[in-house]
């Protein structure tokens, strides 16, 4: 074995050697967004809604669509896109387990509970199969993540959700800028909720925003968490006699700094957002074919893409390597140089909040407080999403393309998997 090839956790090279400079600095913060900031702050303008009520026409103009509404955090958009969807008191949404607790916790708020629904070994996102026998008469909404970026498979939930009467929330804060089957991701469902928090692809600040083209969901999510506009957009019979006070108790203003430097940042984002999936599909290239890795991203032909790309992961085959786990598999790769760990985020089915905690004192787990059976779904009844944390591993999120540093970092990879059986 030559001196290179030598896996460096057994003493040999690294295989990532170059500096990668500004490769992974983020979030990208030009002059221009920082004068449109202090502009903000000089005029002492932070808690108005002018500046977001510009950013939102450009978000709805980014989206082709004809309402944007601009919150405090992408949790706050979830929660106001669920109540705009009549998610109510003993009410169910269908929601994936495995996603950031945002895409799903809020419905607690509002008196409903969760079903959690499998998600695709290969796409990692919610199963259409696994959708519809779920589907209850308490069921108001199907809440789809599109995870690590890529795109769930639309088509068939939205044939199911307009069949049974039931809304579809995105919660694209993983995917800003995605597509599926040509068509922009946040704008297939009823209603597209996002993040924006300076950690993410499009990243403005601590903020977040839906998009509709549903005058009644937008009209009830101001109504919910923007008491300061309700006398001026309400005109729903059945929301209009309650303008000036907020029907959930929230205040969800979107602060004007972050207003501000999203709209600087949504003008840079598609230029962005392209180089981001050059340098991470040119990645995937370069692995094409390597055992026990698989590239996590839609077919070329598909029309889909990844969009951000945010919290980039791949796939894992333990059994192509010799059954070396994943923990192992990362721990080799760090030491090489390049960045990653196993698995994703929480399992939320698994946890004791989904399954022992009484948040509001009903005197029994909130989970089940308002529902008419107990729903809560132990160990081994989502086999495909609990085996993905041995499954999954984070990548480098690239912000630029320079292939020399995307080679040495695929290397890595490369260079672990093709040596498992020392491991």
């Amino acid at each position: 074995m030559g001196a290179a090839s030598k896996l460096a956790i057994k003493g040999g090279p690294k295989a990532v050697q170059t500096d990668p400079g500004d490769m992974f600095t983020w979030p990208i913060i030009t002059q221009e967004a920082e004068d449109a900031a202090l502009e903000v702050l000089r005029a002492g303008s932070m808690s108005g809604t002018d500046i977001t009520k510009a950013f939102e026409k450009d978000l709805a103009e980014w989206h082709g669509m004809k309402y944007a509404l601009g919150h405090s955090s992408g949790t706050a958009a979830l929660h106001t896109a669920m109540f705009g969807c009549h998610v109510g008191v003993g009410d169910e949404i269908i929601c994936p387990s495995l996603t950031y607790w945002a895409s799903a916790l809020p419905a607690f708020t509002l008196g409903a509970t969760i079903v959690f629904a499998e998600v695709d070994p290969n796409t990692i996102t919610i199963d259409p199969a696994d959708i519809e026998h779920r589907i209850t008469d308490r069921t108001k909404a199907i809440v789809v993540v599109h995870y690590c970026g890529y795109p769930c498979d639309m088509d068939p939930i939205m044939e199911i959700a307009n069949r049974r009467g039931v809304k579809v929330i995105e919660d694209v804060s993983h995917a800003h800028g995605g597509l599926y089957k040509g068509r922009l991701v946040g704008t297939i469902g009823h209603v597209g909720a996002m993040s924006i928090m300076s950690g993410k692809s499009l990243a403005v600040g601590e903020a977040g925003f839906f998009v509709t083209n549903d005058q009644e969901i937008y009209e009830r999510a101001v109504a919910f968490g923007h008491y300061e506009r309700t006398k001026e957009v309400l005109t729903l019979p059945d929301l209009k006699p309650y303008a000036g006070l907020p029907m959930g108790g929230f205040k969800y203003r979107m602060h004007q700094i972050s207003s501000a430097v999203g709209r600087v940042q949504l003008r840079q984002y598609r230029a962005r957002m392209e180089e981001i999936q050059k340098a991470l599909n040119y990645f995937w290239d370069l692995l094409e074919g390597v055992p026990g890795v698989k590239a996590h991203r839609p077919p070329r032909d598909s029309g889909s893409t990844m969009g951000g790309w945010y919290t980039a992961h791949g796939l894992y085959a333990p059994e192509e390597l010799g059954g070396l786990s994943v923990h192992k598999f990362c721990e080799a790769v760090n030491a090489e140089g390049a960045e990653t760990s196993p698995g994703a985020n929480l399992l939320m089915h698994l946890h004791p909040l989904l399954n022992e905690a009484d948040v509001f004192g009903h005197g029994k787990p909130t989970r089940i407080a308002n529902s008419d059976r107990d729903l809560r779904q132990p160990e081994g009844s989502l086999p495909v999403t609990e085996s993905m944390p041995e499954r999954l591993y984070s990548i480098p999120w690239f912000k630029h393309y320079q292939p020399r540093i995307i080679e040495e970092h695929a290397e890595a990879f490369r260079k672990v998997a093709e040596h498992a059986d020392e491991l």
